[in-house]
């Protein structure tokens, strides 16, 4: 890690996994929209190991230049300029998009910005595109791990508008906008990578 870079040591410790799981879903060439880029580390990691994709980097307005560093350094030419994105407004004013790509996202925005993310996405994709999304989530109303109901009560604390979301719920946010889950991957740390494809 070179001085000056913004680090996530989750987005180090994940990015592998998620890559061998979205060189899956993603195989034809096209662009790649990532909800939530943050620092740019998984940005980096997956337009460097699949070149067929370009990848589009956005954050929310306040925060998608925090993966500059990152994006400099590489270098690549299949990753574009990050763009400032708010879900919550009606037009993402977007490129062609192929796909989506979202971590640790869902229980970070607001209930309403959630149910944001899905419509757009809904929106933006055409029928058969895929929408990957990762991160913890609850099951039936229950927390998949002790570390998961701890993790919720300090998000909760730090805004109650945060936390852990049901799949129940997402499943009906994507059915209300013509995506069905398709896979639910487990993955380490007690995290899932869900794929909703577009009807």
């Amino acid at each position: 890690m070179s001085e000056g870079k913004p680090y996530s040591q989750a987005c180090e410790n994940n990015k592998q996994v998620i890559l061998e799981k979205i060189a899956t879903v993603f195989t034809a060439p096209g662009t790649l929209l990532e909800i939530g880029t943050g620092t740019g580390q998984h940005a980096v990691h997956f337009a460097r190991n699949l070149p067929h994709l370009q990848w589009q980097p956005s954050d929310h307005p306040s925060n998608f230049q925090l993966c500059m560093p990152w994006l400099k350094e590489a270098g690549l030419p299949n990753i574009s300029n990050p763009l400032p994105l708010d879900v919550s407004v009606s037009d993402w004013q977007l490129p062609p998009i192929n796909g989506v790509f979202s971590a640790n996202t869902a229980h970070i925005m607001s209930w309403p910005e959630v149910r944001a993310m899905f419509r757009g996405v809904g929106a933006i994709l055409e029928a058969g595109e895929a929408f990957c999304l990762y991160g913890p989530f609850n099951y039936g109303g229950q927390f998949t791990s002790a570390s998961n109901q701890q993790f919720n009560a300090h998000l909760q604390q730090r805004d109650p508008e945060m936390g852990i979301r049901d799949m129940a719920d997402l499943k009906q946010l994507a059915s209300n906008n013509g995506m069905a889950l398709e896979n639910d991957f487990a993955m380490p740390a007690n995290n899932r990578l869900t794929v909703w494809r577009k009807d």
